[in-house]
């Protein structure tokens, strides 16, 4: 018999139909191995099962018992197929029905035992007051014995009967008891022998892990809810622990490479900061403390640097770069060293062009700034204190020879066609929006590698961040600028809406402008259920500027618009001509607009805490009072709890962290980007877990950082990297 291996197509070892082959392509299994780690999402307990004789109509029920009568037919009045049977146990009987199954007639063998679970219903009947109780649809399994125990233990006949079932998630041709029975029959198979467990000896001994074997019939089998949870906890470790190995050999690479250590004058920098039209918090000015001292040492920094909305960011960014653009380059170079500041969007870029020259004119400082559209350069010849357009030829050749001190921009940034002369700094904005390699293409244009300052507004949970950005050292700015006042949030039900709008109109009559954001681009489809009905901009819209606010301009901005429309239509808003902007959460991400002090978010039970927090953040950008109405259509006393922590909690750190709590991480805004599995985010609540997998995995590539001694190690982390795209 051939040796069976983890990368046997699953297609080539189990019989498959078209169907159940399309089923498992979708849920991401291909492999015996993608199978085996195909984990279930709970367990139940046949200790709970219920007898027939208990049963009422309403319950969602468990029961096993003896099926007969199985049979296909079709119904009298509507023609539609089904499959009925009768099931009973020792207290009495009942029937099921599936309705257009009628292939379950064939798969189950008359007089089985099975295992049926789900919601009991009941017949009307005329001729009496209530009819017959029935399980529609219930899912069905046959087992081996009753009432413990499912299939044949992998313990053996003297073994523990477990009582416990796993439930897997399911896609239309593969049942959660065909994924049971499939790996039943992989574990009978001597695969489990073949498995390389890659986590070393010593840390499953050191945090009392189970071994990979153990770990699998754990997790699928589990005599006990503590062995699933150790299985859970093993693997959640693992793949932290293999994010963080990739992460760690990508610090300790970029830190072999020299680069410019920075003796800065703190005196300057800090009357440099004090020239700023506000006062630093002390947040801010413990991030320049902080990132100076980075760049005394003689390898590159790499930070991230994560600001709640409206923290002032680019204040901080625009400090470490004057204490760069007022240093020398080594060896007696002419010139200054130069500051690479790359952004996501064309106007993102020329908003942070615009405010780097302000805080930058009285200084003999060229700046310019390079996009899809165009370049730029400041100061100009005729206009000292104004920029002025340039080729793209001339820039560029002005970035070589140094003369451009600092280059911002988009994409544009990493073409091949970018070179600098003495690169020290680079400045990545909205860190998440950018891959991997192009980051890398950024901070690799020298020989000598420039400090790294990513930067973010998404409030992620630390345990993320500790994750995702584990070759990054964390600095929070949780502090908003002195004087800003804090934003009024509003929860608004359905019969408040007019009231809201009296509001709005005070403030658009004062001058001022408004963000109305909408869950969906068009409107849904009519034919479909009532739970994916939500207002869409397009219609929003056209409301607003007919029956609402017809005297004011109302704008549409949303993500099937190219850049450059998105871009058009924000240089509108900015500038005025739009007074009303109704958008997707497109803007989440956004230009300073001062002027806007009002947003409506509609449907607001459908975005994440974190989102709501950076949609808010839109209308932060003042002195003047914000305002923000959270629209919601729901009824549930639980998603209505949630949104009424957006009005008490202090930040977004803090909101991130209760979104994590309450509604677990997959739920998180963005989340599913990172690729991470089901199981590892389980890991992102449990603060100690990623430390530990952090530092083992710092204390690992410290000693080898090639991972010469755990090949199978290796290879897991190199294939993970080509897999990834955490940004």
């Amino acid at each position: 018999m051939p040796l069976i291996t983890p990368d046997i197509a699953v297609a080539e070892y189990f019989r498959l139909t078209p169907i159940q082959k399309d089923a498992l392509r979708k849920m991401g299994i291909i492999t015996l191995k993608d199978l085996l780690y195909h984990f279930p999402v709970r367990y139940g307990d046949t200790a709970e099962a219920k007898n027939i004789d208990s049963l009422s109509k309403g319950d969602s029920a468990v029961i096993f018992g003896k099926i007969t009568n199985l049979k296909a037919s079709k119904g009298f009045k509507t023609k539609m197929t089904m499959a009925t049977a009768s099931v009973e146990d020792e207290s009495g009987k009942i029937q099921c029905v599936w309705f257009n199954q009628p292939y379950l007639a064939k798969m189950t063998p008359e007089g089985a035992m099975v295992r049926i679970e789900g919601k009991v219903s009941q017949r009307r009947s005329k001729e009496e007051e209530t009819g017959a109780i029935y399980f529609s649809n219930p899912k069905i399994e046959v087992v081996d014995k009753l009432p413990i125990g499912v299939g044949d233990s992998l313990f053996g006949d003297a073994g523990e009967a477990h009582t416990l079932y796993p439930v897997y998630p399911e896609s239309r041709g593969i049942t959660s008891s065909w994924i049971y029975h499939a790996i039943q029959k992989l574990f009978k198979s001597g695969l489990l022998d073949n498995m390389i467990d890659v986590l070393p000896g010593h840390l499953l001994v050191k945090y009392h892990l189970p071994s990979l074997k153990t770990a699998l019939v754990w997790i699928h089998t589990p005599l006990k809810r503590d062995d699933a949870l150790s299985a859970r906890k093993r693997f959640s470790f693992e793949e932290i622990f293999i994010i963080q190995l990739g992460k760690q050999q990508a610090r300790r690479a970029y830190e072999k490479h020299p680069a410019f250590s920075i003796e800065t004058n703190d005196i300057q920098v800090h009357e440099f900061i004090k020239r700023f039209p506000f006062t630093a918090t002390e947040a801010q000015t413990h991030a320049v403390e902080t990132i100076l001292s980075d760049m005394r040492r003689e390898y590159a920094m790499s930070r991230l640097l994560e600001g709640d909305v409206g923290s002032g960011k680019t204040a901080v960014a625009a400090a470490a770069a004057y204490a760069i653009i007022t240093s020398r380059p080594p060896k007696g170079s002419l010139g200054r060293l130069q500051v690479a500041y790359m952004c996501p969007t064309e106007i993102l870029a020329t908003q942070h062009f615009e405010s780097f020259i302000q805080y930058f004119s009285y200084m003999p400082i060229q700046i310019g700034l390079i996009t899809g559209s165009g370049c730029r350069k400041f100061p100009s010849k005729m206009n000292p204190k104004g920029w002025t357009d340039i080729s793209r030829t001339q820039l560029l050749k002005w970035v070589e020879s140094g003369d451009i001190h600092v280059l911002i921009g988009t994409h544009a940034l990493i073409q091949k066609s970018v070179k600098f002369k003495n690169l020290a700094f680079a400045i990545i904005d909205e860190q998440h929006r950018f891959g991997t390699a192009q980051r890398a293409k950024l901070i690799r244009k020298d020989t000598i590698a420039p400090h790294l300052l990513s930067m973010t507004a998404t409030p992620i949970p630390r345990t993320l961040a500790l994750t995702m950005y584990g070759d990054l050292d964390l600095t929070l700015l949780d502090q908003s600028p002195v004087g800003r006042k804090p934003i009024i949030t509003e929860l608004v039900l359905p019969d408040g809406r007019d009231e809201v709008y009296k509001k709005v109109r005070t403030e658009l009559q004062a001058g001022r402008q408004a963000y109305v954001i909408c869950p969906r681009i068009d409107e849904p489809d009519p034919d479909k259920e009532q739970v994916l009905n939500a207002k869409s901009v397009k219609e929003e819209a056209r409301r607003l500027q007919s029956k609402i606010f017809p005297e004011y301009e109302v704008g549409i901005m949303h993500s099937k618009m190219s850049p450059q429309e998105k871009d058009r239509v924000m240089g509108q808003f900015k500038s005025g001509e739009i007074t009303i902007l109704c958008a997707t959460s497109v803007v989440e991400v956004g230009v300073n607009v001062p002027n806007a002090t009002v947003i409506i978010i509609e449907g607001a039970e459908r975005f994440g805490l974190s989102q709501l927090h950076q949609l808010r953040g839109r209308v932060l950008r003042s002195s003047n009072q914000a305002y923000c109405y959270v629209f919601t259509e729901t009824n549930s006393v639980k998603s209505i709890a949630r949104l009424k922590a957006l009005q008490n909690a202090k930040n977004g750190f803090e909101l991130a962290e209760l979104d994590l709590a309450q509604r677990g991480p997959g739920e998180l805004s963005g989340m599913r980007q990172w690729g991470i599995s089901d199981i590892a985010m389980e890991a992102l609540k449990n603060l100690k877990m990623v430390e530990a997998a952090r530092e083992e995995a710092s204390r690992l590539i410290l000693e080898d950082i090639e991972l010469y001694k755990y090949p199978d190690l290796k290879h897991v982390v190199d294939m993970s990297k080509k897999d990834s795209h955490f940004e």
